[in-house]
């Protein structure tokens, strides 16, 4: 078992903290080392103060077809952590424009009666597959999972003076498999990653049964858990096959695996 330090990425939005990452844009050297090279999954902490641009992902046969082969697309979901009352994400496309509609609607800086815009709170999760047009608002605090990919596309930006990538970003949209934003169910699944949500309350054995490296990140609470402690917002990759005893009087762990 590892415990990881996250590596911050100061933005002008806010920051990022890449607290489980072998991306050779910000790579943990003793994740790397744990993993034996390339992990398929990215996971973050994202605390926007201001909104980030609108922006898309592609998917896997978009990315090898725009950035070149041997790049991955960008599937990725979202637990809030903490939200400031009133706080919003944008979550897909009002109706289902053309990208004809998209393009006119960026070139005419009127593109906010298009966005599907969600108030969310501390505990909802937001599935977000490859080609959804999203964008996190301000006064938001989120732990992000998503496939080891840093492609993003922007197609707004709120009047920030940053490149857009429009002729990309339209391309790769795709309006479809979102599921309404609600509370974290207590397990999810898709084709790249599973998140399941654990309470502890004294001990809570976390078994890693894959043959992946499969992580552990801390919701809430402290306690111990090895030879290591723990509080909100670690994160711990256990190797395969391994068992870990989270010991505390009140915790909630999420256990991150990939599929």
């Amino acid at each position: 078992m590892l415990k990881l330090s996250a590596i911050k990425m100061d933005k002008v939005w806010g920051y990022e903290l890449w607290i489980a990452s072998t991306h050779p844009n910000g790579p943990q050297k003793e994740f790397v080392d744990f993993c034996g090279g390339a992990y398929p999954l990215l996971v973050k902490v994202i605390q926007a103060d201001q909104s980030l641009s609108v922006q898309v992902h592609p998917d896997d046969e978009t990315a090898a077809l725009l950035e070149g082969p041997g790049n991955v697309g960008k599937t990725e979901c979202w637990y809030v952590l903490a939200s400031k009352p009133g706080a919003k994400l944008v979550y897909g496309l009002n109706g289902n424009p053309s990208q004809e509609q998209v393009s006119a609607a960026i070139e005419q800086n009127a593109l906010d009666p298009l966005l599907n815009q969600v108030e969310v709170r501390a505990g909802d999760f937001v599935f977000i597959p490859s080609g959804t047009v999203h964008a996190i608002g301000g006064g938001l605090r989120l732990m992000e999972v998503q496939q080891s990919c840093d492609i993003t596309y922007r197609l707004y930006d709120w009047g920030r003076p940053r490149e857009l990538h429009v002729q990309k970003g339209v391309a790769s949209i795709k309006n479809e498999g979102l599921a309404k934003i609600a509370r974290f169910p207590g397990r999810f699944d898709c084709q790249y990653f599973s998140l399941e949500e654990t309470a502890v309350a004294g001990e809570a054995r976390i078994v890693n049964g894959s043959d992946a490296v499969s992580l552990v990140y801390i919701l809430q609470g402290e306690g111990g858990v090895g030879a290591d402690k723990f509080a909100a917002e670690d994160i711990f990759a256990l190797a395969p096959g391994e068992e870990a005893a989270f010991k505390s009087q009140k915790a909630r762990v999420l256990k991150v695996c990939v599929n």
